[in-house]
């Protein structure tokens, strides 16, 4: 009895297979070059490539494309040769807000703390807010009332494995409350498991916590935008206050005396 080899896929995956696009960018299939030079881009504007933002989004996307003989090595689909690939950022508050683009379609948007990385000699204020406060801020924001999905449920499990220092889901923990919610969401239309549900007390149901610091709002952004389909954040959800609890911290640190300052 003969095996089946896997088969090939028949379509290229286009912008619209991954992202939340319209009109012409939609059919267009992910070609290496365009994945270059969003990546290109991030690397200018960041320093690097973001982890689960549209530039790693479209290399994977790009190299199945190009192993499959779906896309040449060197094509570029025409929106990115004649329209370009961009990133603009606008202040709000104390955060950044990033808005990726393809030609005059966004790929990605989301806030990053405008936080410096922090010294050696620094300590935080007692009163810094912790992650489990940042995860009952957005409990008790606009996003309260949103139905819990696929994104909130990795956002607060990648918060929960911050807050713990474990690369693993808490059994029965707020991470594995919040995928059990996502699920059930998807199953059941008429009762909506919501954030405030979920995250209510959030410091009670936490094992351990931690103060937010930068590399925290990051590792939580990067997780909800990986699991959304328009790249991102939710307005005020999980990510949003991680990355306002990171700014606020940072505004609040403390220098021993002779430094950080010129008095």
């Amino acid at each position: 009895m003969s095996q089946q080899q896997p088969q090939r896929p028949q379509d290229p995956i286009k912008y619209g297979d991954v992202f939340n696009v319209s009109g012409e960018l939609a059919s267009k299939p992910i070609a290496p070059r365009d994945a270059a030079l969003m990546q290109a881009t991030e690397n200018q504007a960041f320093g690097q490539t973001q982890k689960g933002g549209p530039a790693a989004v479209m290399q994977s996307a790009a190299t199945v494309n190009t192993s499959a003989g779906l896309v040449g090595r060197r094509d570029i689909s025409d929106v990115a040769r004649d329209q370009g690939v961009s990133i603009s950022e606008t202040k709000v508050g104390g955060n950044r807000v990033i808005t990726e683009s393809v030609g005059t379609q966004v790929v990605g948007q989301f806030v990053e703390p405008q936080v410096p990385m922090n010294s050696p000699g620094m300590a935080l204020q007692p009163d810094a807010i912790t992650i489990g406060e940042a995860l009952e801020a957005s409990a008790c924001s606009g996003a309260g009332d949103k139905a819990v999905d696929q994104s909130d449920a990795a956002a607060i499990q990648a918060a929960e494995m911050r807050a713990t220092g474990k690369n693993e889901t808490e059994p029965a923990g707020l991470g594995a409350t919040a995928q059990s919610a996502a699920t059930r969401n998807t199953r059941d239309l008429a009762h909506k498991t919501t954030l405030s549900d979920v995250l209510v007390d959030a410091r009670e149901k936490l094992p351990m916590d931690k103060v937010v610091t930068r590399e925290d709002a990051e590792g939580v952004i990067g997780a909800e935008l990986r699991n959304k389909l328009d790249m991102r954040t939710t307005p005020c959800g999980v990510a949003e206050s991680m990355a306002a609890a990171a700014t606020l911290n940072q505004n609040s640190l403390w220098f021993p005396a002779g430094e950080g300052s010129d008095t």
